[in-house]
């Protein structure tokens, strides 16, 4: 499941430019879902896959030098970024940027997220959570591709993470053209 290797497998845009007009309509259509859905986007990539998928973790660390939107949508001083990308059959389906809030965390859930082997979606079974979309991602977007590279703003969405404590993550995820692979 999990990956630290620098060697990723193929990362491209969600669009394909040379796509004729009925594979780019119909690419047009999974995003729109893609971005509207409020579950686990783990799962989506499962139910694409036709299995289990690679977790890349890229880069990840406590740190208190986080952009303003994050101090904004998360309690305490001190968080966790987690860059990670999921893949399966040789290309990338998503890249994610995750900030998590140390304070008020379960312990447990620290310590599997500090493990790095599971992605978050996974983590979140254990939790009662509701999305909530994020407008100020800017800043979240360009921390995610500096890392990645490939932006893609017309394919990337950002929300927070909300719990019966209060807010626990913001999330900025980038969906790439293996979402739109055939599943095995």
């Amino acid at each position: 499941m999990s990956s630290n290797s620098d060697s990723l497998p193929r990362r491209e845009r969600f669009f394909d430019p040379a796509a004729d007009a009925p594979a780019a309509c119909h690419s047009k259509r999974i995003l729109q879902l893609l971005l509207a859905q409020d579950g686990s986007t783990t799962r989506l990539c499962e139910s694409i896959a036709g299995g289990a998928v690679s977790l890349h973790v890229r880069h990840q660390g406590a740190t208190a030098d986080v952009p303003e939107t994050v101090r904004a949508a998360l309690p305490g001083t001190r968080f966790i970024e987690r860059i990670t990308s999921l893949s399966a059959h040789g290309e990338v389906m998503m890249d994610n940027l995750a900030y998590i809030a140390l304070q008020g965390l379960d312990e447990s859930l620290q310590h599997d997220l500090e493990a790095g082997r599971l992605p978050i979606g996974h983590l979140l079974t254990r939790l009662w959570v509701r999305r909530e979309a994020w407008p100020q991602a800017e800043a979240l977007q360009q921390r995610l591709w500096s890392d990645v590279g490939l932006p893609d703003a017309p394919a990337t969405r950002a929300y927070r993470i909300l719990t019966p404590e209060g807010p626990r993550m913001l999330i900025a995820e980038t969906y790439r053209r293996g979402m739109l692979q055939e599943p095995r």
